[in-house]
């Protein structure tokens, strides 16, 4: 999926930000896990703080606490929840 204005990294946002995941890029195993954990098109999350380099990035989403790497959240794109 190519990232337009209104979509972006996970990553690029802000502590206590909204956002609906549109897509998460990478193979069949990690949208496999992260569809395990909840973390699928449509879902709801919010970040809850997020290091400023490479660091982990704490979010909420239905209804539990996850840490997700730098990487990996890299790799949600989302776009910002009205």
């Amino acid at each position: 999926m190519t990232r337009t204005e209104e979509s972006r990294r996970l990553i690029d946002l802000e502590d206590g930000q909204k956002a609906i995941i549109i897509s998460i890029t990478g193979g069949k195993m990690l949208i496999k896990r992260m569809a395990d954990l909840g973390l699928t098109s449509g879902t709801e999350i919010k970040i809850l703080r997020r290091a400023l380099f490479s660091g982990p990035v704490q979010v909420e989403a239905v209804g539990s606490r996850l840490v997700l790497g730098w990487g990996l959240a890299s790799k949600i794109i989302v776009k910002l929840h009205e």
